[in-house]
């Protein structure tokens, strides 16, 4: 997956889940590019993109920062729907590797709990 879909995915996550509360500001291009070692137009792009989904608000002269919504975390419908391709890719793997739904639960459940820590 390109970095510039990881990172709009990773940042569009945060934001739907109340990580990242409205009004947070995020880093600059420059910042975030030298972080990561990518190149800042790939950090422009991204940032582009989310906000003409809404996610971000541009501030002239001052950072981006998480759009205001009226609550702090999107409807679960919402956040369930961002998992949506990741489970599909999930499940094609799960019965390509025939494991069925008790091995694969199972698996979640210890990778959800070790992350936890």
């Amino acid at each position: 997956m390109p970095i510039y879909r990881q990172l709009v995915e990773q940042i569009r996550r945060m934001a739907a889940s109340g990580q990242l509360s409205p009004g947070t500001e995020l880093p600059s291009i420059r910042g975030l590019a030298l972080k990561h070692a990518i190149n800042p137009m790939t950090v422009s792009k991204v940032y582009s993109l989310l906000e003409s989904e809404g996610v971000l608000e541009r501030h002239r002269g001052k950072p981006m920062t998480v759009a205001k919504r009226l609550e702090s975390k999107a409807p679960i419908s919402e956040r369930l729907d961002e998992l949506e391709p990741h489970l599909e890719n999930l499940i094609l793997a799960a019965r390509q590797l025939e494991l069925d739904t008790d091995e694969l639960v199972d698996v979640l459940r210890s990778r959800w709990e070790k992350t936890d820590d």
